[in-house]
């Protein structure tokens, strides 16, 4: 296994952000294996904007299990993390995990992608950020060949969802819980 370096696959986009209504320059990047402990808090701070209740040792346990997670899948490249930076801040951000499947008549390669974690802290959204990390998501995607992407919407995010061509599927997913 190689480490991946430093990464340099940013991008600069000059947008109107409504938050003061003057021009911002925001900083749109992919992580990299440097950025691990980025993709730890980022991570940490989705699961808590959604599930209040979890203890200062349930934290401790996430983040332990988080380091090893993306040990592993960040240097495969099976982890990829796209943000939003403004002010040298990171203000959002979208994860996609990339599996391979046996290939069927849906997928013929075999390559799924599961989008997932798309955040934005609560005062900067409705400004199309989500939106524009999730167009990025989708063209690392497609340069690994990856067939379709499947993602759990919320409700505030599923009209962003549908406009960039994501929509419900046929199969109904179900599941068996084994532990905690």
């Amino acid at each position: 296994m190689t480490r991946m370096g430093n990464c340099t696959h940013t991008l600069f986009i000059f947008i109107e952000v409504k938050i003061d209504m003057y021009k911002k320059n925001l900083v749109y990047r992919k992580l990299c294996y440097d950025d691990r402990d980025l993709f730890i808090r980022l991570r940490l701070d989705f699961i808590n904007e959604f599930h209040k209740d979890v203890d200062e040792t349930e934290k401790e346990k996430l983040k332990a299990s988080l380091q090893s997670y993306f040990d592993k899948h960040i240097i495969s490249g099976e982890f990829i993390g796209i943000i939003c930076e403004y002010d040298q801040k990171i203000i959002s951000v979208a994860y996609l995990i990339i599996n391979e499947w046996p290939p069927n008549r849906k997928f013929l390669n075999g390559k799924i992608g599961t989008l997932l974690n798309v955040y934005t802290y609560p005062e900067y959204r409705k400004n199309g950020i989500s939106t524009n990390i999730i167009k990025m998501i989708i063209e690392e995607a497609k340069k690994q060949n990856v067939s379709i992407i499947d993602l759990l919407a919320t409700e505030e995010g599923e009209s962003v969802y549908k406009k960039l061509g994501f929509f419900e599927n046929e199969d109904k997913s179900m599941r068996l819980k084994l532990q905690n």
